[in-house]
């Protein structure tokens, strides 16, 4: 079974001013936590968190990203660091049992429903093609 994938933008930091060296970004601290706080949750089997250095949505804060095969990739943005983190593990307990993916805005976290930026249909290999 292919593993659903929570990318994590580590640039990502919501104000425009330059950070204090030692002074993690937001999107390192949200990622910290969902690493954290995920090592608890049951669907961690099912469950990769992966940083990635940039997602190319600076001007959006905490920016992340939920993929899986055979499933539309969703794109959430603006997140603020300590409070997204239930609702992120929330909506990918909905994700991971759904067998499509598709996952109505109304049975989003309620946080998430004002921070989804994209959903992208998924891309499905036709193995006859190959």
């Amino acid at each position: 079974m292919p593993k659903h994938t929570l990318f994590v933008c580590k640039s990502c930091h919501r104000s425009s001013g330059e950070l204090p060296e030692k002074q993690h970004r937001d999107g390192t601290i949200l990622l910290n936590q969902l690493n954290s706080l995920s090592a608890e949750n049951s669907q961690s089997d099912e469950l990769e968190i992966k940083p990635v250095e940039c997602l190319w949505a600076c001007s959006h804060g905490c920016v992340v990203s939920v993929c899986c095969p055979d499933k539309p990739t969703y794109l959430f943005a603006n997140l603020p660091p300590s409070e997204s983190v239930t609702a992120l593990l929330e909506f990918m307990e909905l994700y991971i049992k759904s067998s499509k993916g598709a996952i109505p805005w109304k049975q989003f976290p309620e946080l998430l429903q004002s921070a989804i930026f994209a959903q992208i249909p998924s891309v499905v290999v036709d193995e006859n093609s190959k």
